[in-house]
C-alpha cells in the first residue's frame, strides 16, 4: 500500500475527526431508529449470507451494531468471524465468533475471540466512517480492510454499513482503496455501479448478491486452522 500525499492525509484526518464527532453527537433515539432501519434492510436484502462465513466488526464509537443481525444469521446456518490485527500493515485474520465465546482485547481495546478457529470470510460487513459517492469508504486510517480485500481471492462480498450522516462527496480514492460492493444506511441499500452508487430494492439486492457470489465462487470451501 502506497503512502498518502501529506495534504490528503491531513484532509482525511480532519474529516475523520468531524465524522466521529457528528456520529457521537447523534441523539440516542435517532441512533436506535436508524439502526433498526439498517437491520431491516440487511434482513430483506442479504438473507443469503446465512450460507456463508460472515465477517463483522464489534461496534466502536457509535457505529451500527451488527451483532443482532449476525447472531440471526448464525441461527440459520452461517458462521461468524471477527477481525484480529496480527501485524501492522498486514491483512487481518478472522477468528470464529459466537455469543458467549471467550474474548481478549485487541486493537482499540476491541474484543476478539480467544484462540478460536481462523476462517476466511465469504462476506464482510464493514463499518464506514465516511461514505463517498462511488462506494468509496473512509475508515480509521489503518488500511487493514483495504489490504485484506486486496489480498483475498476470491474477493469477499463487501457491504459497507453507515448512517446517512456519514455521507461525503469523496474520500479522494487512491489506487489501494477498495470500493464496497454495497452500502447500507438507514436510507436503504445501494450497489456500486459504473456511474456511482445506485439505489436498489431488496429483491434487486438479493439478485445482485446471488450474481456476485456466483461470479466469485462464493461461498468458498473452507478448512479451519
Amino acid at each position: 500500500m502506497t503512502s498518502l500525499p501529506a495534504d490528503l492525509k491531513a484532509r482525511r484526518r480532519a474529516e475523520r475527526a468531524m465524522l466521529i464527532a457528528r456520529r457521537l453527537a447523534a441523539p440516542a433515539v435517532d441512533h436506535a431508529r436508524w439502526s433498526a432501519l439498517i437491520e431491516a434492510s440487511l434482513h430483506e436484502g442479504f438473507g443469503a449470507l446465512e450460507e456463508m462465513i460472515v465477517g463483522f466488526c464489534w461496534p466502536f464509537q457509535g457505529e451500527f451494531d451488527a451483532r443482532p443481525f449476525v447472531t440471526d444469521l448464525r441461527r440459520r446456518g452461517a458462521r461468524a468471524v471477527l477481525p484480529a490485527v496480527v501485524a501492522k500493515a498486514q491483512p487481518l485474520e478472522f477468528r470464529e465468533w459466537w455469543p458467549g465465546v471467550a474474548m481478549v482485547k485487541g486493537v482499540y481495546d476491541l474484543p476478539v475471540p480467544d484462540a478460536t478457529s481462523s476462517l476466511t470470510p465469504d462476506a464482510l460487513l464493514i463499518p464506514a466512517l465516511g461514505v463517498g459517492s462511488q462506494g468509496d469508504r473512509l475508515g480509521y486510517g489503518g488500511g487493514y480492510f483495504d489490504r485484506t480485500l486486496a489480498a483475498l481471492r476470491p474477493k469477499p462480498i463487501a457491504v459497507g454499513l453507515a448512517f446517512e450522516l456519514s455521507r461525503i462527496a469523496t474520500i479522494e480514492p487512491q489506487a489501494h482503496d477498495v470500493f464496497m460492493d454495497f452500502i447500507v444506511t438507514e436510507g436503504g441499500i445501494e450497489a456500486a455501479a459504473a456511474g456511482g452508487l445506485e439505489k436498489i430494492s431488496a429483491p434487486d439486492c438479493r439478485a445482485r448478491l446471488a450474481a456476485l457470489a456466483a461470479e466469485r465462487g462464493l461461498p468458498r470451501r473452507e478448512s479451519s486452522s
